[in-house]
């Protein structure tokens, strides 16, 4: 069994190193081209469409959530730990340049989550619920006609959500405690308790939650590790120059750290832009499908708004707060995880600082596992049928304590490989059907955008002569 498990080990660790990289990185360039590189183009635009209308009414279009409310649910997947420990792990191992890299890789990306989440709305159908599913099974299916490849992606999918929650329960249950000496099983009840109080809302009260918890998640986070930033105000500049300048040059070794060149910046800063967002991993069109909107490219926005909050401000802040520190010398890469309990300590002290990161950890995990047992769900429904989903959720639900006590690891080793066994079709799926994609954004930047604009000049003229 061990060698068995050695060798699952060594090979995610091959599919998920350049392979998988060159995939992501690869789909998101050529999306970026054949969409005109449109995420620089029309940025100001974006962003007003996104976090200008955070706190407008939804659009007259049909669909479940508002757009805010499903971008929120699909982000309550990817914000967490990742953010929290991802980053610190790339500087470790490439330095403070991969930070630029994962800039880099995060804007092209960018083409990727709007592409998949278009798609997810453009080929949403009803199912007997009266509720909006979508997701790369329904367009893999009716866009490229590949059933047999929908069903796989559906069933990996289905399956890799098992392990994920896991894994999440897990990470949670041994963090927690370490912080307060509460035992796993304890952790694991009441996880599932208030999960599955979530679940069986139904996707509506898994949005209303996520509309509310996500943001104040985020911001408490953010507000924290804003203190920390301005308390070393005077070292900012240098922390940016460092980036640039050592994504092009090597590092020398300092303290605890011990040194990276420009290919390891490269790698990690890559590893940790793909990653983090999962742009084109195909879970965020399952949330987005489910939104009130009147043209599927409005929904797409709310995907690049997704890789900004997550990689472009979170991930950013956290990487500032360990730079700017200078945890990331004095701490080694093997407890690099440790890094932003350690930047935090020096304003806030130890012991307040590892209450925090225990309790914030907590929030992560349970908003992660109630999105992702949605996806789960969705990929029953497909496969199965509505009756059959409801059977995974218990299984979902029940997952949670198994992975809080350390049960079942043997089912963890398949958690990277099930995972790339959805990114494989998608991104493919993505790539072929560019073509619909674009159709979708040149109308809506010929016909609406236009429309607006013209509008809005002609308003503006009237005022003037008045």
């Amino acid at each position: 069994m061990e060698k068995l498990m050695e060798l699952i080990s060594k090979i995610s660790e091959v599919i998920w190193g350049l392979p998988m990289m060159l995939l992501l990185l690869g789909g998101g360039l050529f999306l970026t081209f054949r969409l005109g590189f449109f995420q620089f183009k029309y940025f100001p635009h974006i962003i007003k469409q996104t976090f200008g209308k955070i706190l407008s009414k939804p659009d007259s279009g049909e669909g479940t959530l508002t757009p805010f409310q499903a971008a929120t649910s699909a982000l309550a997947s990817t914000v967490g730990a990742a953010n929290i420990i991802g980053v610190p792990v790339a500087i470790a191992f490439g330095g403070p340049g991969a930070i630029f890299w994962m800039w880099l890789v995060s804007l092209i990306g960018m083409a990727s989550k709007y592409s998949e989440v278009v798609l997810g709305v453009k080929y949403r159908e009803k199912n007997k619920k009266g509720e909006w599913v979508g997701g790369p099974m329904y367009y893999i299916e009716k866009g490229l006609g590949w059933k047999p490849v929908a069903l796989f992606f559906a069933f990996a999918l289905m399956l890799e959500i098992v392990a994920s929650t896991m894994v999440q329960s897990n990470s949670l249950s041994t963090t927690i405690k370490g912080a307060f000496n509460i035992p796993p099983e304890v952790t694991g009840l009441i996880v599932m308790f208030l999960v599955g109080i979530i679940v069986y809302g139904g996707i509506s009260r898994i949005g209303q939650v996520a509309e509310k918890f996500v943001p104040f998640m985020v911001g408490v986070y953010i507000i924290g590790s804003l203190i920390i930033v301005f308390s070393n105000i005077s070292v900012i500049p240098s922390v940016f120059t460092m980036i640039f300048k050592h994504a092009f040059t090597p590092i020398s070794a300092a303290g605890g750290f011990a040194g990276a060149g420009v290919a390891a910046a490269i790698r990690w800063g890559l590893a940790r832009g793909t990653y983090s967002n999962e742009a084109g991993m195909g879970t965020a069109p399952i949330a987005h499908a489910t939104a009130k909107i009147d043209h599927p490219a409005k929904q797409g926005f709310w995907g690049i708004f997704e890789v900004i909050v997550d990689t472009l401000i979170i991930c950013t802040i956290t990487a500032i707060v360990i730079l700017g520190t200078g945890v990331w010398k004095e701490v080694k890469r093997e407890q690099a995880s440790s890094m932003v309990t350690e930047a935090w300590s020096q304003v806030f002290g130890s012991q307040l600082a590892g209450t925090f990161m225990a309790v914030s950890l907590f929030f992560f995990v349970l908003s992660t596992v109630v999105i992702i047992i949605f996806y789960g769900e969705k990929q029953a429904e497909y496969l199965f049928g509505t009756t059959f989903s409801k059977v995974m959720r218990f299984i979902y639900v029940v997952a949670i304590f198994i992975g809080a006590i350390g049960g079942l690891k043997f089912v963890w080793q398949f958690l990277d490989i099930l995972l790339a066994l959805i990114v494989v079709p998608n991104v493919l799926a993505l790539i072929l059907l560019n073509n619909d994609v674009r159709e979708v954004t040149n109308d809506y930047f010929t016909r609406i955008y236009k429309k607006n604009r013209s509008s809005s000049q002609s308003n503006s003229s009237e005022k003037q002569a008045e």
